[in-house]
Parts: C-alpha cells; sequence; structure tokens
C-alpha cells in the first residue's frame, strides 16, 4: 500500500520513542490493541461455537468443519467459543451455494478453497510489506517494526479490506470480458471433446544463476532482489497484453490470449532482463547478471497450444513443452517449437530462426526456433 493511505498518525514523529530506535525496548504489550484489532476484523466479538455455527446455518456439524478447513484455518474443539456472527453468516452464504444455486458441493469446497488459499498468501504479503515500510522509514529492528503494524493495522484495515474488494471485482469483470469475447458467438458449436479447453500461448521465463547471484543477500538484499524482479516482469507481461499466472522465486509463468501477444510478452521479458548487456563478455568474468544496468538476464520458452485452467493455474503439455524450452534457451533469449513458429511465420512483428534439433528431458528430439523482433 502506498505510503499516502496509511492511517492517522503515520508521521515518525507519531512512532512511540522506545521504537524509533532499531534497538531501543519496546512497551510491553497488552491485550487491548489485539482485542480491538480482532473485533474489527471479525465484524464482533467470539461467541459461538462449531455446534452454534451449525444450528444457525442449518447444517451438518461436519460441513462446519469442513469449511473452517478448506479456508485453511486452524482447527478447534466443537464446544470452544471461538466463532462470531459474521462466521455464520459466511457459512450460511456458502451453504445457499448449494441449497439455492445447486452448485455441487465438490465445487464449494473447490471455491472455498481458492479463497482460503489466496487471502491467507495476500494477508501475508501485505504484513510484511508494511513491516519493510516500517522498517525502513523509522528505522527500527524486526521485532518493532511488527509491533507497530499491529499497531497501525486498526487504521489500515479498512482500506486495504476496500482495496481488496474493488481489485476482485474489477479482476471478474476482465474475465467476464475475456470470456466474451472469446466464446461469445461460440454456442452450438461442436468442440472436441478430447482437446484441452483454452487456446493460450504459455510461456516461462526464467532468471539466469539466481542462487549464485542470492548466495550470502541478507532478507532486506534478497526481499527487494526478488521484488525489483517480479515488479518487472508482472510490468512487461501485462504491458504487452499478457497475464501471469504465478511466480516462482526466480521464474514467472504467463499466458496471453493469441499467439502474437504472446510472443510479445516473451520478447519483452528478454529484452527487459537482457538488453544492453555482454553476455559473453560477463559470462568470461564469472558475473553473467551482472551488466551495465545491473540486469538479470532470463531465459524464455513461450508455446501456442491448448491448455487446462484449474486452481489459479494451467496445465497440460503446452505447458510442460515451454518449461522445457526455458531450460535449455540462452540467456536474454525466446525459444519457441515448431508448431508455435509455424503460428507465427506470417507475424510481420517477429523474426524466427531455426535452431539445432535438442533432446529435452520426457519429451525427447525436439526442433525449436529462436524469437526475436524483427527490427
Amino acid at each position: 500500500m502506498q505510503d499516502g493511505v496509511a492511517g492517522p498518525g503515520d508521521a515518525p514523529g507519531d512512532v512511540p520513542a522506545a521504537t524509533v530506535a532499531g534497538t531501543a525496548e519496546v512497551p510491553p504489550r497488552t491485550g487491548r490493541t489485539t482485542d480491538q484489532l480482532d473485533e474489527l476484523l471479525l465484524g464482533g466479538p467470539r461467541t459461538l461455537t462449531a455446534r452454534d455455527l451449525a444450528r444457525i446455518a442449518h447444517v451438518d456439524l461436519e460441513m462446519v468443519r469442513t469449511f473452517w478447513r478448506t479456508l485453511g484455518l486452524p482447527s478447534h474443539g466443537d464446544d470452544e467459543v471461538m466463532f462470531t456472527e459474521a462466521d455464520a453468516r459466511a457459512l450460511s452464504m456458502a451453504a445457499s451455494l448449494v441449497a439455492e444455486h445447486g452448485l455441487d458441493l465438490r465445487t464449494v469446497v473447490t471455491v472455498i478453497r481458492s479463497l482460503g488459499h489466496t487471502s491467507d498468501r495476500l494477508a501475508l504479503w501485505q504484513v510484511e510489506a508494511l513491516v519493510e515500510d516500517m522498517s525502513t522509514r523509522y528505522e527500527l529492528d524486526d521485532t518493532s517494526a511488527r509491533l507497530l503494524v499491529l499497531d497501525r493495522l486498526r487504521d489500515l484495515a479498512p482500506v486495504l479490506e476496500q482495496q481488496l474488494l474493488h481489485s476482485y471485482r474489477r479482476q471478474l469483470a476482465a474475465v467476464a470480458d475475456r470470456y466474451a469475447a472469446e466464446f461469445g458467438d461460440a454456442r452450438g458449436r461442436a468442440a472436441d471433446a478430447g482437446a484441452l479447453p483454452l487456446a493460450r500461448a504459455v510461456g516461462f521465463a526464467d532468471m539466469v544463476s539466481f542462487t549464485r547471484r542470492t548466495a550470502g543477500l541478507g532478507s532486506t538484499d534478497l526481499s527487494s532482489f526478488v521484488q525489483r524482479f517480479e515488479t518487472a516482469a508482472r510490468d512487461v507481461v501485462v504491458g504487452a497484453g499478457g497475464r501471469v499466472v504465478k511466480t516462482i522465486g526466480d521464474a514467472v509463468l504467463f499466458i496471453a490470449d493469441t499467439p502474437g501477444a504472446g510472443a510479445a510478452v516473451a520478447v519483452g521479458l528478454a529484452d527487459a532482463f537482457g538488453d544492453s548487456l555482454d553476455v559473453a563478455a560477463a559470462r568470461g568474468t564469472g558475473g553473467l547478471a551482472e551488466g551495465a544496468r545491473g540486469v538479470t538476464p532470463v531465459r524464455v520458452g513461450l508455446v501456442w497450444g491448448r491448455v487446462l485452467s484449474r486452481f489459479g493455474d494451467v496445465f497440460g503439455p503446452s505447458v510442460n513443452l515451454a518449461a522445457r524450452l526455458t531450460d535449455v534457451a540462452e540467456p536474454s533469449t525466446v525459444l519457441v517449437d515448431a508448431a508455435t513458429a509455424q503460428v507465427l511465420g506470417g507475424d510481420p512483428r517477429f523474426r524466427l530462426a531455426e535452431q539445432p534439433v535438442r533432446d529435452l528431458p520426457g519429451l525427447g528430439p525436439t526442433a525449436s526456433f529462436r524469437l526475436s523482433r524483427a527490427d
């Protein structure tokens, strides 16, 4: 969250004196802050047990346990007072997806699991970002910064919640727009029952020598390094018309709806993380990822094919092939397979150069082409 979105009392002068110095002792905590924050975030006090939830939502006790477990939250005894009226409402709404909307219970479990998985990661991501901000701005040690974040969450949480709701609605609308554009006129068409449902460009960009580059980095430097890579990669992917599926530390998996958009993303990533880098010279000095701009080269593999989209991820032979091509690509270059090269062959924006056949693990001898901009 940007600095301008901080809550009241966010000026440096308002930081408790005992927490300003990084080594200063932090006053003992009382239960007041956490109790108030608990009621704010949970919508009220914890007054209900799991049995109460089952009674209020008109479901059996196993449904309560499944709901809570699927959210990824710690389980409690059935008679322990741990839940709120908001928990009861949420459970009732989840049950209505089956009773009123006719969804299969397994589908509801998948939907709830997606919320638990995503919100767990989101909450941790945001809180850690706030810790880093407080630590840097106020020159605090890690413990003091975390305690200060705990103090500030009461003011920041409502803003973060509204940003989450806005972002989710915009993302859901974007999915609806893409589906309408791609499938709006497809009613009545016969589909190949054996084919994976979505035609997509799928690609990986894998950072070169990540382990060597990050060896010995402290937590702050490592965090900054990974954050710079992820931020820059996302900007390139989105700017070229693609979408990030996930980042895996030193790699990013992306998709695009057309071969051209996928190719633009791929060469954009190779350029952004390798432009103006003399790879041969850097390799000779042992600093492969060091250049005049301090860039980190990536290897990129791209395949146009059909995929299955589930659990916020994509699966299929195309994904595996793109990963294998990434493994054998040279730094700051893009490799595509023969079928993708044929699809892109008529696009004047790109140039293709055939490469020697490579024996890819699990795939055998595979023809590949180097993809670059035509200009």
